[in-house]
């Protein structure tokens, strides 16, 4: 595997590389700042990156002005994802998948990313207050504008990417063509069913969060002593008891036993993990630092011989997910008793 050998984005024909730039990281208030933000990028296109993630409400814009002002000059050789659906002021009616949102969101993050097209434009949730036509009929109105490309989804359940399709079919619309998934060697959900599914629509997967979340970068291992700072931070994502993610815990340490003992740096193993599967397009990687960008880099170099993968598999069996907020989204019905009872 290098960056050099890109991979065509399902159906759409475009060509991507292999490692996906993802900016939830950059922006003024964010983890890595603005001046910073633009080296990592400069620095991910040089070495072959060629698409770039990012999201309207990731530092409530912040991020979308930084990947803006690092593309001047360089626009036509990066394809662009960016995605709206979250909330992006006070008032609640600014989010969400409506048309009346949509093209609203869709112009300031076309000022914000100074350019006059997205090439992906996605759906960052599913939103069940929204007619799923509505949102790809606007979606379509995008494209004949030229505003975007191709749109897409995030973390869609099977039924709502049939559903699109299905929609899109029977009333004479662009379908999407990409669906951004979480995958990973502790996050394997999706292979039960969305990925089979991107794989029979000829869907293109960005597949994000290869380290799932921190939980491979060697932090999660049984003999580390008190846990990083951000499992106080974000107990809902990093909390170590319950049965649940004391299993996850368990895997993560054998994950990163199996490195070692393949002599193999943990991020290589997850991030090419994430590239073998044959649906994913590109694994998004967030680095916070150029070293990080470094050690994504040199990972998307790894691959993995059946064995390897075997061993993979037996430590944690596919289609595993250990925790339902892993899958990226928890459906109202699943996180909402009353919606199961009444």
């Amino acid at each position: 595997m290098s960056l050099n050998q890109l991979r065509v984005f399902g159906r759409s024909g475009t060509l991507i590389s292999p490692l996906t730039l993802g900016t939830m990281n950059f922006g003024e208030g964010a983890p890595t700042g603005a001046d910073e933000s633009i080296r990592i990028i400069h620095a991910a296109l040089d070495a072959g990156i060629t698409a770039v993630d990012t999201a309207d409400v990731y530092s409530q814009g912040q991020s979308e002005q930084v990947v803006g002002r690092a593309l001047k000059g360089r626009r036509d050789d990066v394809f662009i994802a960016t995605k709206f659906h979250g909330q992006m002021s006070a008032n609640p009616a600014h989010s969400g998948n409506s048309r009346r949102w949509i093209m609203q969101a869709v112009e300031g993050s076309l000022r914000r990313l100074q350019t006059d097209r997205i090439d992906l434009y996605q759906a960052h949730r599913p939103d069940y207050n929204t007619d799923v036509l509505e949102t790809i009929t606007a979606l379509n109105d995008l494209i004949r504008q030229g505003k975007i490309l191709y749109y897409g989804t995030s973390v869609f359940t099977p039924a709502q990417l049939v559903e699109a399709q299905w929609l899109a079919t029977t009333n004479h619309l662009i379908p999407p063509v990409a669906n951004q998934v979480p995958y990973s060697m502790l996050v394997r959900g999706t292979e039960r069913d969305v990925l089979p599914i991107t794989q029979q629509y000829g869907l293109g997967v960005l597949a994000y969060g290869p380290l799932a979340g921190g939980w491979l970068s060697g932090s999660f291992v049984l003999d580390a002593g008190k846990p990083p700072t951000r499992v106080h931070s974000l107990p809902g994502r990093y909390d170590i008891s319950g049965p649940a993610s004391e299993r996850k815990l368990l895997a993560a340490d054998s994950l990163a036993r199996l490195a070692d003992k393949l002599e193999l740096p943990l991020v290589d193993l997850s991030v090419g993990f994430a590239l073998n599967h044959p649906a994913v397009s590109s694994v998004i990687v967030g680095p916070r630092s150029e070293e990080h960008l470094q050690a994504y880099l040199r990972a998307a170099d790894t691959v993995l011989d059946e064995t390897v993968l075997d061993a993979i598999d037996d430590l944690v069996p596919p289609g595993t997910n250990f925790v339902e907020r892993d899958a990226g989204a928890v459906v109202p019905s699943l996180e909402y008793a009353e919606l199961r009872r009444r």
